[in-house]
C-alpha cells in the first residue's frame, strides 16, 4: 500500500502541466502491488482506452490530435496500476517526450523533463533491465537538455549503462558515450585521460559488435567510424604511449590489442616508439606474417640496422598491397647499399622501378653506388672514371621521371661531371666524345663518353 499512498500523494501535489509528476519520497516496493493496482477494472478499462489513442497517433505518424485523447488514461494507468503492463512505460516516453517538445517555456520542459526520468526509473524498479533501460533514458535525458549544464547528468546515466550492459550495450548508447566525454573535456569538466580511458572502452565494445553481433554490425561499423574521428585530434604520442604500455604489459598475448596498438601508433605516427617496436616483434612472434616481419624490418631500416632489417624485410616481399612492396623493396635496396652488398641493391631497386616507373628514388640510389665505384674499376685511368658516366646517367633518368629530385640529382650531376676524363685523355685512349662506352665494373652497363666540365 506504501507505494500506492506515494503515487496518490504525487498526483495531488501537481502543480506545474497537468501530467508533470515529482520524484517520489520513498522507493517503491513492487512486490506489494498487485499487478492491475486496487482497482483492476478502472486499471483495464484506462489502459486500453489510452492503448487505442496512441495506436491512432502512431500510425499518423504520431501528428495527429489523439495524443491529447491518450495523455488523461495513461497518466491513470502510470500513477495507479505502474505494474500492468510495460507498454506503460514504452508508450509513456513517446508521450512524455511530446509534451516537451510542446511545452511553451523552459520550467515547462524542465518539469517535463523530470517527468521523463521517472518515467524511466519506475520502468527499472518494475521491469528491470537496468541497463537496457538506462541507455534509453540517458539518450532522451541530453535529446532534451535544457542547457550544456545537462551534459555531465546524460553522461553519468550512459556511462552507468556502458558500466551494466559491457558487450550487449546499444550502438547509440556508445556513440553518445564517447561523444558525451569529449563535450565534457571541452566544458573542462575533465581531464584528457578520461578521453582516453573510454576510448579504450568503447573502442572494445564496438571491435566486439562488428565482429559478434551481425544483426547491427553494420551500424557499429558507423559508430567506430565517428569514434576514430572524434578520437583523432586528442590523441598524441605523449597521451597514447603510456596508456597502451599498460594495456601490452597486462595482455602481452592478445593478437586482436596487439593489431589495435600498431594499428594506433601508426596512424598516429608514433612508430618510432619502443613500444611499436616491442608490440610489433610480439604479435609477429605470435601471428607471423609478411604485413608484420616488415613492421619489424622497417623499425630496423629506420634505426639504421641494416643487417637484421634484411631479413625481417625480405620475409615482408610477400606482401599483395603494392604501396607496401614498393616501400619494403625500397627499404631493402637502400639497406644492400650500406652493407655493401650493391648487386643486391641494384637489383631490389630495379624492383622498386617494376612497381612504379615513376619514382625517381631507385635511379638517386643506382646511381650513388655507381659513382661509389669510380676509382676503384679499370686498369687505367680512363676505365677509373668511366663509372661517373654511368652514375649521371642514372641521375638524369631521375630527373626525367620524378621532378621533386630535381635539386639532389643535379647537385650529384654538378659534382660527378667534374669527374669524368678529360678530352687529353679520352683522345689519349684512343676514343672520342659522344661515342658508346662499355663500364666493366661489379656491374656492366652501356653508357656515352663525355668529357669532364
Amino acid at each position: 500500500m506504501k507505494a500506492k499512498v506515494v503515487l496518490i500523494l504525487l498526483s495531488l501535489a501537481l502543480s506545474v502541466p497537468a501530467l508533470a509528476i515529482s520524484n517520489p519520497a520513498v522507493n517503491y516496493e513492487p512486490d506489494d502491488e498487485p499487478k492491475y493496482g486496487q482497482d483492476s477494472i478502472q486499471c483495464l478499462t484506462n489502459s486500453s482506452l489510452y492503448r487505442e489513442f496512441f495506436k491512432q497517433w502512431k500510425k499518423s505518424g504520431y501528428r495527429s490530435a489523439s495524443i491529447n485523447d491518450a495523455i488523461g488514461p495513461w497518466r491513470w494507468v502510470f500513477l495507479n496500476c505502474p505494474k500492468a503492463s510495460l507498454n506503460t512505460y514504452v508508450d509513456g516516453t513517446k508521450i512524455v517526450g511530446y509534451l516537451i517538445d510542446e511545452a511553451k517555456d523552459d520550467v515547462a520542459r524542465a518539469a517535463y523533463l523530470d517527468t521523463l526520468m521517472m518515467v524511466y526509473d519506475t520502468r527499472i524498479q518494475y521491469f528491470g533491465k537496468e541497463g537496457f533501460v538506462l541507455g534509453r533514458k540517458g539518450l532522451d535525458r541530453y535529446r532534451y537538455k535544457l542547457s550544456n549544464e545537462d551534459i555531465k547528468p546524460s553522461y553519468d546515466i550512459i556511462a552507468k549503462s556502458v558500466e551494466l550492459e559491457g558487450n550487449d550495450v546499444e550502438y547509440a548508447v556508445i556513440d553518445l558515450f564517447f561523444r558525451l566525454t569529449i563535450d565534457m573535456y571541452k566544458s573542462d569538466m575533465v581531464e584528457k585521460d578520461l578521453i582516453l580511458e573510454n576510448y579504450e572502452i568503447a573502442s572494445n565494445l564496438i571491435d566486439y559488435n562488428i565482429k559478434n553481433n551481425k544483426k547491427y554490425a553494420s551500424r557499429f561499423e558507423r559508430v567506430k567510424g565517428n569514434l576514430e574521428s572524434s578520437f583523432e585530434p586528442f590523441a598524441s604520442c605523449e597521451d597514447l604511449i603510456p596508456l597502451y604500455t599498460k594495456k601490452f604489459e597486462q595482455e602481452p598475448d592478445n593478437v586482436d590489442l596487439l593489431k589495435k596498438i600498431i594499428g594506433m601508433l601508426d596512424n598516429k605516427g608514433c612508430d618510432d616508439s619502443p613500444l611499436f617496436f616491442d608490440v610489433s616483434v610480439k604479435l609477429h612472434e605470435l601471428e607471423p606474417s609478411p604485413e608484420s616481419a616488415f613492421l619489424i624490418g622497417k623499425m630496423l631500416y629506420n634505426k639504421q640496422n641494416y643487417t637484421e632489417a634484411i631479413v625481417y624485410l625480405t620475409q615482408g616481399l610477400e606482401m599483395e598491397d603494392p604501396e607496401k612492396l614498393e616501400t619494403c623493396y625500397f627499404a631493402l635496396a637502400d639497406s644492400y647499399k650500406n652493407t655493401n652488398d650493391f648487386p643486391n641493391a641494384v637489383k631490389m631497386a630495379r624492383e622498386v622501378l617494376s612497381l612504379n616507373e615513376n619514382d625517381g628514388r631507385p635511379y638517386i640510389l643506382i646511381g650513388d653506388m655507381y659513382a661509389e665505384a669510380g676509382g676503384k674499376c679499370g686498369s687505367n685511368d680512363l676505365e677509373k672514371k668511366a663509372p661517373y658516366w654511368a652514375a649521371v646517367d642514372q641521375y638524369v633518368k631521375a630527373i626525367s621521371v620524378d621532378a621533386e629530385l630535381a635539386d639532389v640529382a643535379n647537385q650529384r650531376i654538378s659534382a660527378y661531371s667534374k669527374q669524368f676524363p678529360t678530352s687529353e685523355m679520352i683522345f689519349f685512349h684512343d676514343y672520342s666524345e659522344g661515342q658508346s662506352y662499355t663500364v666493366e665494373c661489379w656491374f656492366t652497363v652501356t653508357t656515352t663518353i663525355r668529357a669532364a666540365k
